[in-house]
């Protein structure tokens, strides 16, 4: 089938359209679940790392972090349910069912789960409902999924966003989506216009796919925290200097709590490490993999 006719196909199945640069380099792909098909970037070969994306965006965000990882090893970047190029969801759903149900049909795994914001919290919920298929988590801006933010700041950009959202003003949700990017300390303006773009790009795509007022149909965790001891395969928690305390208090309390914990500080740098210092972030991630 050529590239043409692939769209064709996508289009008639109902599948989100793929941009030319990805669909024609035959690297991304999709899994038929049991609620529509799920998009990822499958790059590499050799032990199997999955990288998790940060809500509202997807798997581009790691563009820096493929090519780098993939030199070594098998890489799988998908786009979570209702996120990029998968499918909404219609039907209650949770993140580890479905990042377990893709590793089940390739036949993957145990997989070294790296994940940023959102995906931290998916990967550290697949390693609690499917520990069988994961051997070790980095959670980047993350605790578990049951983690809230109570910094003042942070909360007021919820509260933006809920705002911006009811009112339909998607450029007013798109500005308070880039506050996260320098954090409390410094201004939009002062960030590499680039880094802005790219996640404004990719979460412009993801809002598209969604209506005002449709039912949120993620079914989240519970028990998280009773739960983490259990743990039994190393944890890195990354985190930036400038990410709020109280979440860099969570990601500690992750690390020092399950029997094989360790962290990492990315100096100068906000929620979006692995784009601010891209070598620093390489870095850390191919040390803590050649531990395994």
């Amino acid at each position: 089938m050529n590239a043409a006719s692939d769209r064709a196909a996508e289009h008639a199945s109902g599948r989100p359209t793929t941009p030319d640069s990805e669909r024609d380099s035959g690297r991304l792909r999709f899994f038929g679940s049991t609620d529509g098909d799920l998009a990822y970037l499958d790059a590499g070969a050799g032990d199997l790392v999955v990288l998790l994306h940060a809500g509202f965006v997807d798997h581009r965000l790691f563009d820096a972090q493929i090519p780098a990882l993939a030199a070594r090893h098998r890489v799988i970047a998908p786009d979570v349910r209702g996120h990029g190029f998968s499918a909404n969801a219609t039907e209650p759903f949770r993140w580890a069912d479905d990042l377990a149900a893709l590793l089940r049909h390739l036949d993957a795994g145990p997989a070294v789960l790296v994940g940023l914001s959102m995906g931290g919290a998916i990967a550290t919920d697949t390693v609690l409902e499917h520990p069988d298929l994961v051997r070790a988590v980095v959670a980047c801006g993350a605790a578990t999924s049951e983690f809230q933010y109570t910094d003042p700041w942070y909360q007021e950009i919820l509260a933006e966003y809920a705002r911006t959202m009811a009112a339909g003003d998607i450029e007013g949700w798109l500005a308070a989506f880039l506050r996260v990017v320098p954090g409390a300390h410094r201004r939009v303006e002062d960030m590499d216009p680039g880094i802005l773009r790219r996640l404004r790009e990719m979460a412009l795509h993801t809002l598209s796919k969604h209506s005002p007022g449709e039912p949120n149909l993620h079914t989240p965790m519970t028990d998280t925290w009773s739960r983490v001891p259990k743990i039994d395969v190393p944890v890195l928690a990354v985190n930036g200097s400038l990410e709020p305390d109280d979440l860099v208090a969570a990601a500690d309390r992750l690390v020092d709590t399950v029997p094989d914990g360790r962290s990492v500080v990315i100096e100068g740098a906000g929620h979006y490490t692995n784009l601010e210092q891209p070598e620093r972030f390489n870095e850390i991630l191919l040390d803590f993999l050649r531990t395994l």
